[in-house]
């Protein structure tokens, strides 16, 4: 017998009274995606919410859809369209309370915004200015996360700290699916479960880590029952059905704020446009897939269920678009400004004491910005 095959037939018999030390039943998702709108449930939901639901998500609509032409017209270097995902960035961000925090990826920058950040200053870090455009502090935003995944361990650690220090706050953390590929998922799963820390993580799976499908990541069920190997509970969603988003995400930050520890949310949804501008989605993907996704549309969904229901008419439909219109005329016109930009900030916000060679090389560029501003013929 072989090496291997003495360890392939080695079975440690566990102790008489061993058992899990969870139940991992309570911890399994659905076998499918939760839904709301069309279903009986609807008929429990609060009218004023899903009517604050729509109205962002046609805002949100826009939004995308300037800031992708803004990419057209240089405005912009790069734009994460999230397109047909509108309603988790709206749910995201309208479910948290005041003092809780958002840790948001790339392509999040709705849910910013949707959170009360400034657009414009939502976008500074895709124009190329800052590597963030607003005080994470005063909004409670972190800033938007390049690097896969990284911005998860980050926003357990607050969580934790927060929890020691008594602070009544949640973190919610979002993810796309390509990102549930990277070890910083599998760290900041760990250790949230471990510590019972109080997060809840979303992950959007739109299907395509940029041309990657879900299917060559993982052979998992779902993303969502990865959960259960870590020891938190997981919850499968449709992630266009705003009012389903919401209502699970609510349920996994109630659970947190209550000391319950974290949640593994996954939202099924569809990323309608290109993963960036730069990206050339028909090389992975035929347009019929689009097109039946298309028939899913977040706006529709909920604009059928307010309609039916009768607390949505045309007057209420067009001030939405007319909200949505005057927020991308302001963005528009303000994104057609150049930004004042100063060199000198370049040595801003590296060290909290600059260095003495940081201190020399200050110094330097503005001796030479001063040479560079004196009139021709002066020494």
């Amino acid at each position: 017998m072989t090496v291997m095959e003495q360890r392939g037939a080695y079975r440690p018999t566990p102790p008489p009274a061993w058992q899990p030390r969870t139940d991992p039943a309570p911890l399994l998702p659905d076998a499918e995606p939760y839904r709301v709108l069309g279903t009986d449930a609807a008929a429990k939901a609060d009218p004023e919410l899903l009517r604050r639901l729509y109205t962002e998500l046609v805002k949100g609509r826009r939004y995308n859809a300037q800031a992708t032409a803004l990419t057209k017209q240089g405005r912009l270097a790069v734009y994460p369209s999230s397109t047909g995902q509108e309603a988790c960035e709206v749910a995201a961000a309208l479910v948290l309370a005041e003092q809780d925090w958002l840790f948001p990826s790339y392509r999040d920058t709705l849910a910013v915004v949707a959170r009360g950040v400034d657009p414009v200053e939502a976008l500074t870090l895709l124009r190329g200015d800052w590597h963030t455009g607003y005080d994470p502090r005063e909004h409670r935003v972190a800033p938007l996360s390049t690097p896969l995944a990284t911005q998860l361990p980050h926003a357990v650690g607050l969580a934790h700290a927060a929890r020691l220090k008594g602070d009544d706050v949640v973190a919610l953390a979002m993810v796309g699916d390509g990102g549930t590929s990277e070890g910083d998922f599998h760290e900041a799963l760990n250790f949230a479960a471990v510590w019972q820390a109080p997060v809840v993580f979303l992950v959007q799976n739109n299907g395509f880590a940029i041309s990657v499908p879900l299917a060559k990541q993982t052979a998992a069920p779902s993303l969502a029952h990865k959960a259960v190997g870590y020891g938190m509970p997981g919850r499968l969603v449709d992630g266009n059905d705003a009012a389903a988003v919401h209502e699970v995400l609510a349920d996994a930050v109630r659970r947190a704020r209550a000391g319950g520890g974290p949640t593994l949310v996954e939202a099924i949804t569809y990323r309608v446009e290109a993963h960036t501008n730069a990206d050339d989605a028909t090389r992975y993907r035929v347009d019929a897939e689009v097109e039946t996704w298309k028939r899913h549309d977040p706006i529709a969904l909920l604009e059928q269920e307010l309609t039916a229901r009768g607390v949505l008419d045309e007057a209420a439909v067009e001030s939405a678009r007319q909200d949505a219109e005057t927020l991308a005329a302001s963005l528009r016109a303000r994104m057609n400004q150049d930004p004042a930009l100063d060199p000198m900030d370049l040595f801003a916000h590296v060290y909290a004491e600059p260095t003495p060679q940081l201190l020399e090389q200050r110094e330097q560029l503005r001796a030479e910005l001063a040479a560079g501003a004196a009139p021709e013929g002066a020494q």
